[in-house]
């Protein structure tokens, strides 16, 4: 586990309803609808524009440090924003038992008007006290080469076959620019959002090798009528989406996010089409759309990658593996990204240059998504996981997934109509909070509740 002392925000009590949820999202699971209202969307700032990127509702703001020496410590289940400088490094502090696996991650958001290098991205790793490597992962903007947020994850694992990063202790979190200096390297900081996960030890020892088999054919793409999904705006707005046909429709420069519930046992695939052109245009657009997944921790699991020339154009996801716990003993890091249930995030963006040669509109886009097999047992966990059901598939994510739009127990109604407010009023009064939350957010690039490296506090 991670120690530290919570702050405190003004959205808490809102996401505390919801363990993980924002408190946009909080208010929106008690309305029974998904994602932020438009006018709240504009009236506060909040990204809705193709180069936006909703950040986690209440995160902490916190200063990354120059030396290790002033790393301020981050806290599991926790989310926070910082700014990831143009060049350099910067250090976060864990404090670690000697039993459970942590997962670390940073997403990166440029700039959506600036420049991007090809091989430029985010770099995220984690060392002992010693400055031993534990893990290290870089995510790139790649051959779409355009800013957009990307996503990179390491982890302290514990396990028999390693050696290093095993006992309790401090540990570090360092993350830098991938390549800082390449060609047409963006010169501006960056904004970062940063989750920190822990995996408590099994009850009892399992499997220690991969599964030798499985079924690795790439399965026949998901038919029938297409439903209507919007995509959300970042990780905690991503749209929910059960197996089936989905339509969207994506702007040049525009990322969207969409999450899939997928259980033990179950075996997940995707398919991506890019609808042809509205208007008439000529021309060919390499790596113009990047499909990526991502695992419930935002480790980077596959991708695929689509040319558009105006034409309808089609790209599916590499075979994957079953989810199973004993995957993380695979040296294959496809097969090790599958290693256990909860949401597992689509990630689309349409590269900018397509509006030079096919219009700044809309481009339709499909995903066809498929999630096999039968649901399976999980592991026995000796402990509770760090946000709590992270690494779990519950009646509400397959409910939401089916309907689009997250689901309401009326935990969220009874929580927020205190001191005799009613119902409706509550309501209200919760996007009020969350407007002027946001607000705060888009004329102070700090935020309340902000941490810096020179703060004599020890962390959050």
């Amino acid at each position: 586990m991670l120690l530290g002392a919570p702050g405190v925000s003004v959205a808490s009590s809102a996401s505390a309803v919801f363990p993980g949820a924002g408190a946009a999202e909080a208010v929106t699971r008690a309305s029974g609808t998904v994602g932020v209202p438009e006018a709240v969307r504009a009236a506060s700032g909040a990204p809705g524009t193709p180069e936006g990127y909703a950040f986690t509702e209440g995160a902490q703001r916190i200063d990354g440090a120059g030396s290790t020496a002033d790393a301020l410590r981050l806290e599991a289940g926790r989310a926070y924003r910082s700014t990831l400088p143009a060049s350099g490094r910067i250090h976060y502090l864990l404090e670690l038992d000697a039993g459970s696996n942590v997962y670390v991650s940073a997403t990166a958001v440029p700039p959506g008007d600036g420049s991007a290098a090809v091989i430029d991205g985010v770099k995220v790793s984690l060392q002992d006290a010693d400055g031993r490597s534990c893990d290290v992962d870089t995510a790139t903007f790649g051959a779409a080469a355009g800013p957009h947020p990307v996503a990179a994850s390491a982890v302290r694992e514990i396990s028999p076959r390693k050696s290093l990063c095993q006992d309790a202790g401090t540990y570090y979190v360092t993350v830098e620019r991938a390549d800082p200096d390449g060609k047409g390297a963006s010169p501006d900081a960056w904004e970062l959002e940063l989750t920190t996960a822990s995996e408590p030890r099994l009850e009892r020892t399992g499997a220690t090798t991969a599964p030798e088999e499985w079924d690795s054919a790439s399965p026949r793409p998901v038919t029938g009528k297409a439903q209507r999904r919007s995509g959300g705006a970042g990780f905690t707005e991503a749209t929910p989406l059960d197996e089936g046909v989905w339509r969207d429709d994506i702007r040049p420069g525009q990322t969207l996010f969409y999450k899939v519930p997928v259980d033990w046992g179950r075996q997940f695939h995707a398919t991506a089409e890019l609808g042809s052109a509205r208007f008439d245009g000529t021309g060919f657009v390499p790596a113009a759309l990047d499909l990526d997944l991502y695992n419930p921790v935002r480790g980077h699991v596959a991708d695929v990658g689509l040319g558009y020339d105006g034409r309808q154009k089609s790209g599916s996801l590499p075979p994957l593996p079953r989810v199973a716990y004993a995957n993380r003993h695979a040296t294959g890091a496809q097969v090790g990204a599958m290693r256990f249930a909860g949401s597992y995030y689509l990630v689309a963006h349409l590269r900018a240059e397509v509006a030079d040669d096919f219009g700044d509109g809309p481009v339709p886009l499909t995903l066809r998504v498929r999630v096999g097999g039968a649901a399976q047992d999980g592991p026995e966990y000796a402990g509770e996981s760090a946000p709590a059901g992270i690494f779990a598939v519950t009646a509400q994510d397959r409910e939401a997934a089916a309907r689009g739009r997250s689901t309401d127990d009326g935990t969220a109604m009874t929580a927020l109509a205190v001191g005799g407010i009613g119902t409706g009023s509550a309501l209200l009064v919760g996007l009020a909070v969350w407007t002027v939350a946001a607000r705060r957010r888009t004329v102070s690039p700090d935020g309340p509740g902000t941490i810096r490296a020179s703060d004599p506090r020890e962390g959050p």
